[in-house]
């Protein structure tokens, strides 16, 4: 693609970079961003100055926060008792969008995959355990895409957690084998975590 000026070229290089975006998408949102006047510019790129510089990890569960507790952790009316382990921000907006689930959450920041060289120190799993062994942990539902990936990091945890005095648990089958959670619609992710059931291997 010929394009008639180096910075239209470097903007379309920066917005292919993202998932999901070819050059063909990126030049229209280039030329769109091109016709906006410089003020609406600035506010554009601010708002991802800003979001760089001001976004927090929960410290903890994971999650994205602007402050150092996020709004699921500091709400005093969850049910802290129950620990929803996800893959990362997006499961945990999908779960949430149900109105269904009560209790906290745990990001692992990935699932165990050898082939992407994500081995299980690259996760917080050491975190999770340490919030098992507290006192008020009773359960913990195992949230992971039913992929293999994410049916391989559900056994590993299982093993580093069942000696512990806590129920294990696992979405039920509604979820698809294969399927992405965050892709799971709202009515079967909400009787999947309704109706979850018991970890077993």
């Amino acid at each position: 693609m010929n394009l008639p000026s180096k910075y239209i070229e470097r903007a379309v290089e920066q917005l292919s970079s993202l998932p999901g975006i070819g050059k063909r998408t990126a030049l229209r949102l280039v030329l769109n961003l091109l016709n906006r006047s410089e003020g609406e510019i600035d506010q554009f790129a601010q708002a991802f100055i800003d979001l760089k510089a001001h976004t927090k990890t929960c410290i903890v569960c994971g999650n994205i926060s602007d402050h150092s507790c996020c709004s699921i952790c500091s709400n005093d009316k969850r049910d802290r008792s129950t620990i929803c382990v996800v893959e990362d921000i997006r499961d945990i907006l999908a779960i949430e969008s149900t109105s269904t689930y009560k209790g906290v959450y745990h990001v692992l920041g990935g699932v165990i995959s050898p082939m992407d060289g994500v081995a299980p120190s690259d996760l917080s799993v050491v975190q999770l355990i340490d919030r098992a062994q507290t006192v008020d942990v009773h359960e913990i539902i195992f949230a992971l895409s039913p992929t293999m990936e994410g049916d391989t990091t559900n056994y590993y945890l299982y093993k580093k957690l069942k000696d512990f005095d806590i129920v294990i648990t696992t979405l039920s089958r509604g979820v698809s084998v294969g399927t992405e959670l965050q892709y799971a619609d709202e009515v079967t992710l909400s009787r999947s975590i309704l109706q979850r059931q018991p970890f077993t291997i």
